[in-house]
């Protein structure tokens, strides 16, 4: 994990995101969507996290985070980053059920795989009620008849281009949102105190920022998986003596 660069520096010609803009309304459906409270279950996965912990690799504030910036140049940036973006692009159920087959097949690990998809189906089983928009119910009933596997960043992807977010905006939260919820984890798991929790994820919000800056110029030609130690821990995990999360 150590000396791994920014990805963003990789790119010249990526375009800063210098402001985001958002309807209050917008801005405050945002925050619901990743507020901790909201119930898709995030709080039971380590995706590979709590496999580092067990094996002492993951033990305070600066291990936490290089595992973490990690997770978001090496996974996120290169899977679920891309295809939300896509998602959000190209919102058409043909691109969807395309984007949710590459999903499942850039996730190496069963548990990644499985903690994706539950995490997806409770999403679209919250956010139905709230939405009326043709193409989530239609991607739902897809999903539901198991015509579409349902992974969380094209159903996120798909809910956020339904209501009219900016791509910019629905990208960096979620990245924002992926990573805080693995130090939460990690607080309780290792423990570290609340505190250190507050500084990693402070630390890595120009990350995020970054990060979107970068993932909005690749291309689905970018799709890989780069982070083979995190799929190696999540194949590992279901072997260990004890768990806290499911993957």
């Amino acid at each position: 994990m150590n000396g791994l660069r920014n990805d963003s520096n990789n790119h010249s010609n990526t375009k800063a995101i210098t402001t985001i803009t958002l309807d209050p309304i917008e801005f405050l459906e945002l925050m619901q969507l990743h507020d901790s409270a909201f119930p898709i279950g995030t709080y039971t996965h380590s995706f590979g996290l709590e496999t580092y912990i067990q094996r002492n690799q993951v033990y305070d504030k600066k291990s936490l985070l290089s595992w973490c910036r990690t997770y978001l140049h090496g996974n996120l940036a290169y899977g679920d980053g891309i295809l939300l973006k896509e998602s959000m692009a190209n919102p058409d159920l043909s691109m969807l059920l395309t984007l949710d087959q590459l999903a499942h097949a850039q996730k190496l690990a069963k548990e990644s795989r499985e903690g994706s998809l539950k995490i997806g189906r409770q999403f679209l089983q919250t956010v139905k009620p709230l939405s009326s928009h043709t193409l989530v119910l239609s991607w739902i009933d897809l999903v539901q008849k198991k015509k579409a596997k349902g992974h969380f960043s094209i159903n996120y992807g798909a809910y956020a281009a339904s209501r009219g977010y900016s791509i910019d905006a629905a990208l960096v939260s979620f990245l924002y949102s992926s990573v805080a919820s693995l130090v939460h984890n990690a607080v309780r798991s290792i423990p570290l105190g609340q505190t250190t929790g507050v500084q990693v994820i402070h630390a890595l919000l120009h990350d995020c920022k970054s990060l979107a800056e970068t993932i909005m110029q690749r291309t689905l030609e970018d799709v890989s998986n780069q982070a083979f130690g995190i799929e190696l821990a999540s194949m590992e995990h279901e072997h260990l003596y004890s768990r806290l999360f499911i993957s």
